[in-house]
């Protein structure tokens, strides 16, 4: 595996960032994911666009412009094996004296970026969908950042991963009289599927705002689909027809069981089928451009 580390590409066992990094020690940092496939970043402009919303979120200027990063990405892809790889873009604050304030005057922000093979979900789980559980969202209240700081979803992830199963599906407490809500997966976004209609979480910062998301969304709205983006309470997560689950490395995929009960059918839906097969068209009409 080649890698990028501040300004070089090197084989990842030469890679050494200062253990006095910020985010080594506070998880100071924010982090993308962007798919690649057939050696070309797929949504790569959005994928830029929400590394920024992030960056700006902690406070830390971007180190690099668009054109810059298209070619630094464009790069590290060349250099890797695969037609279809993923990449992480891993940025912090730098290697700084450790004092919770910002480093001033400010230090060299630490770039980091790693190739690792796409793998799609194979067609046997696309069969017979993924189960999922249930649990508080006691996350922070940026979830829009893309932030290294990922102990929380580590430990929700874990939860999933215990009960044998995909995924853990996050509730939020509501407020001001309002029920409690679903936010999104751990590692994903999560859409709910009754009586025909596609309804989605808001993107605020209860949520990061995923690029398959919106993807999903102007599919659903170039094809008629029915959908609405909006709260959607406990009670309708456990009533749906369907759960669907979305991002950039596993695409779209059915939740057939929760909390160790079929959702719906208990099999993949009509929704699920028709939306997996125009995100594979949209996917393809898009690396072909």
């Amino acid at each position: 595996m080649t890698i990028y580390l501040n300004g070089q590409y090197m084989p990842v066992e030469e890679a050494k960032i200062s253990v006095l990094d910020r985010g080594f020690i506070f998880g100071d940092g924010v982090y993308e994911v962007i798919p690649v496939y057939t050696r070309r970043a797929f949504r790569l402009a959005e994928h830029l666009r929400r590394l920024q919303h992030s960056l700006d979120g902690i406070r830390l200027q971007n180190p690099h412009s668009d054109d810059a990063w298209t070619n630094l990405i464009s790069e590290l892809i060349a250099r890797n094996a695969g037609e279809d790889q993923y990449l992480y873009l891993h940025i912090t604050r730098g290697a700084a004296k450790r004092d919770h304030a910002f480093p001033n005057p400010p230090v060299r922000a630490t770039v980091f970026m790693m190739s690792s093979p796409l793998t799609v979900p194979p067609a046997a789980l696309l069969q017979s969908g993924v189960c999922a559980v249930t649990a508080p969202d006691n996350r922070w209240l940026r979830c829009d950042i893309k932030a290294i700081a990922l102990l929380p979803n580590v430990l929700l992830r874990q939860m999933a991963v215990d009960a044998g199963c995909a995924e853990t599906i996050l509730i939020r407490s509501g407020s001001n009289n309002e029920g409690a809500f679903m936010t999104e997966g751990a590692a994903s976004n999560i859409f709910v599927v009754k009586n025909g209609k596609l309804l989605a979480p808001p993107k605020d910062n209860l949520m990061l705002p995923g690029i398959t998301y919106d993807v999903i969304l102007e599919i659903a709205a170039a094809n008629g689909i029915p959908h609405e983006v909006r709260r959607i309470a406990v009670a309708e997560v456990f009533a749906a027809d369907e759960l669907l689950l979305t991002s950039s490395t596993k695409e779209v995929l059915a939740i057939t069981q929760l909390d160790g009960k079929p959702v719906g059918s208990g099999k993949p839906g009509a929704m699920f089928a028709r939306l997996h097969g125009l995100y594979q068209d949209f996917k393809r009409d898009v690396m072909r451009a």
